[in-house]
């Protein structure tokens, strides 16, 4: 399969990037980098990594990564990477926002 980020999560990637850039610009890359092999990592096995409690019919999962979480969801072929959050964050207005 292949991973595809939504335009939010790759916003939110490029913010954490920027976050661990202020203290550490090589190990933001390296953060990113590394993320890059999580990401291969659902691709590989999408199924693999737990849906979101309370979000099971939505078809939502959750991998960890150090201290943050990646949002995603397997449609058909490939793999849409939702969301990429600090784990100290509540995601569930993150996943679900109210308009």
């Amino acid at each position: 399969m292949k991973c595809f980020f939504t335009a939010t999560a790759a916003a939110d990637l490029e913010g954490i990037a920027e976050w661990i850039a202020k203290d550490s610009p090589p190990r933001a890359s390296a953060f990113v980098s590394e993320f890059r092999l999580v990401i291969d990592a659902i691709a590989d096995v999408p199924r693999a990594f737990p849906l979101v409690p309370r979000y099971e019919m939505k078809g939502i999962r959750r991998l960890v990564h150090g201290n943050y979480l990646v949002f995603y969801r397997i449609a058909g072929e490939r793999v849409d990477i939702l969301r990429v959050a600090h784990g100290a964050r509540d995601y569930e207005p993150l996943l679900f926002p109210k308009t």
